[in-house]
């Protein structure tokens, strides 16, 4: 019988993602089937997955934990910020819409029977599920019709541990708090907490821990010390993004503008990890590097918006400064779409219909249309021939003079534009630096070398966190606390 565990937060970001992963592959290395699951996850950092769908990236590197392909089951509803109060809403990898966000809060009980139509096709399929819930059971306000949270847990009969945050202070009062908003029924849901992030020597809050479960009642699964190789892992979610506004890498200077709708965002991690690359993500209010020697636009989930920002910042102005040095530039999908004489939006997709002009860096034009293209491809670098793993996520066509100056080939046909002088270049398919061979072409050509195997660093680092939690956290405890479902 298929058993399942959720591990809950007291707020987002505390780490839930990251300590799913490593619960995931000490599982498995206990020779156990598992399966990772996220009723709703609120992301722009999307994996394309083998059956024709996306979810977030986050549950991506959770299958690849456990060894499996990413599937749509894993994460049913996915909810795409477009603006501060709308998202497009994904019901099991495919578009079904876009929701205000008081919409959805009303109208998301809806899709509970989708989320436990997936949940019930993965448990056919492993031993155990450890599912990850979203935000925090804490907000009361979203109780009513919850899908996230508790009230996933009680519709799946789910049993439940509470993660806290020590980094960002207060855990005390997180996990008691918690328990103490909360209906007697969900917190009868509630079989233990744990601690994660702590800095420093643990014995130091064992007075805190035992507090904590002499309040709740509820016992201890470990204080989890900070994890050092988290930065090997792709990013749990824009948030982490301030974060890792530095590489720590020295040599070559690459420069992100950090967008308000930035999306997939893991194309920096390969970058990041390079110790020959200083990798600058931009923050708002400070200018494009005079040092740069590439400028990097990676994707965005309302392009058209994000244009309007990035020439709010001035950072159009730095942009063609750059140029006029001699510097390169490359735009990924939605970065890629800006650099073009213009974006049209004729039905309205991203906002109220019309035209605006890009940044004129690239003989090409972008058609906003609903169709959306998921796809996952191979191909080359053409100037090399190294090879390249890729994947498409985007809307909108795009065509031009510099599509003629194509500088990657998937599936036999010609991706990308280049600029007559080769100093602009753009394509719509993320995850290219995750690929050795042409991740070094590339460096090359801005001078630099490349020093690692990137996805072989990734999967070191997750049998590393798995080591981590396997130390730190009872494992045993949690198989004992899982129920079937």
């Amino acid at each position: 019988m298929t058993k399942a565990i959720m591990i809950q937060g007291t707020g987002s970001n505390v780490g839930k993602s990251m300590i799913v992963a490593g619960l995931i592959r000490a599982c498995v290395r206990r020779g156990l089937r598992v399966c990772p699951f996220k009723p709703q996850n609120m992301s722009n950092n999307a994996a394309v997955t083998a059956d024709g769908g996306e979810i977030g990236r986050a549950q991506a590197l959770q299958a690849r934990a456990a060894g499996l392909d990413p599937h749509t089951d894993m994460n049913p509803i996915l909810l795409k910020p477009q603006s501060s109060t709308g998202a497009q809403v994904i019901v099991q990898g495919q578009i079904a819409g876009h929701q205000e966000a008081a919409a959805f809060g009303k109208n998301k009980a809806a899709l509970m029977p989708a989320v436990l139509e997936s949940f019930q096709r993965l448990a056919q399929r492993c031993d155990l599920i450890i599912v990850e819930g979203a935000g925090s059971p804490a907000e009361t306000n979203l109780r009513a019709g919850d899908i996230a949270n508790m009230g996933f847990a009680t519709a799946a009969g789910v049993p439940v541990i509470l993660m806290g945050d020590i980094d960002r202070g207060g855990v005390i009062a997180q996990i008691v708090g918690t328990q103490a908003v909360m209906s007697a029924e969900d917190n009868a849901l509630v079989r233990g907490f744990a601690v994660n992030k702590f800095r420093g020597d643990r014995s130091l809050f064992d007075a805190g821990r035992d507090d904590i479960a002499r309040r709740t009642g509820w016992p201890s699964l470990g204080v989890i010390p900070w994890f050092d190789r988290a930065h090997r892992l792709p990013a749990e979610d824009v948030m982490d993004l301030p974060g890792r506004a530095t590489s720590g890498g020295t040599g070559c200077v690459i420069a992100v503008p950090r967008l308000p709708r930035i999306s997939n965002f893991d194309d920096l991690d390969p970058l990041a990890a390079e110790p020959g690359v200083d990798l600058r993500v931009i923050m708002p209010g400070s200018p494009l590097p005079v040092d740069a020697d590439l400028v990097l636009m990676v994707g965005s989930k309302a392009t058209i918006a994000d244009l309007a920002a990035f020439r709010a910042e001035g950072w159009d102005i730095d942009l063609a400064a750059h140029l006029r040095r001699g510097g390169r530039v490359l735009g990924l999908c939605g970065g890629y779409q800006m650099l073009g004489r213009a974006i049209s939006d004729p039905e309205g997709i991203e906002g109220a219909p019309g035209s605006v002009a890009g940044l004129g860096h690239l003989e090409i034009e972008t058609v906003m249309a609903p169709i959306k293209h998921l796809s996952l491809k191979d191909g080359i670098h053409t100037a090399s021939g190294a090879a390249v793993s890729g994947y498409e996520i985007h809307i909108g066509e795009t065509a031009g003079p510099d599509t003629g100056r194509a500088w990657l080939e998937f599936e036999g046909r010609p991706e990308g534009a280049a600029s007559r002088n080769g100093q602009v270049q753009g394509c719509y398919m993320h995850g290219l630096f995750s690929s050795d061979a042409f991740r070094k072409a590339y460096l090359a050509e801005l001078g630099a070398r490349s020093e690692i195997a990137f996805e072989l660093g990734v999967d070191d680092a997750l049998d590393a966190l798995a080591d981590h939690v396997e130390a730190h956290f009872d494992i045993e405890l949690m198989l004992k606390l899982a129920e079937e479902v």
